[in-house]
């Protein structure tokens, strides 16, 4: 199993940045694809990016040349670089593994933490 704990979340204005970080717990961390999330209030939760482990990545169009996802296997930490923050991007940002291929479909993924806000102002 891995246990899952998000930081880095805050209130910025249009066109700032946030780095999130994602601490895993369990000595498998590196077995695992693993990805971030958002869900905004009133809306589905979708997926953000995805990297697997041969380093593979997903991203969703919307955040496609502003996002950028990385891990690092020996601290068991992945991270999500947020530059050219947008206000639609105001959400709460979850980590997620699972031991399946790269994906951002929600339902492949077994394991969440639990959370971290990210509220852009313009």
């Amino acid at each position: 199993q891995v246990q899952l704990a998000e930081s880095g979340g805050g209130s910025v204005q249009s066109g700032g940045s946030l780095r999130l970080s994602c601490a895993a717990s369990g000595n498998t961390y590196s077995r695992y694809t693993m990805a971030w999330f958002r869900q905004a209030p009133g809306k589905e939760r979708e997926g953000v990016a995805a990297i697997d482990r041969g380093g593979r990545i997903n991203y969703a169009d919307s955040v496609k040349g502003r996002f950028t996802i990385s891990q690092d296997n020996a601290k068991n930490t992945l991270y999500l670089q947020m530059n050219s923050l947008k206000p639609e991007d105001t959400a709460m940002y979850y980590c997620a593994a699972t031991p399946s291929p790269v994906s951002l479909h929600v339902s492949w993924y077994n394991y969440w933490g639990q959370g971290t806000q990210v509220t852009v102002s313009s």
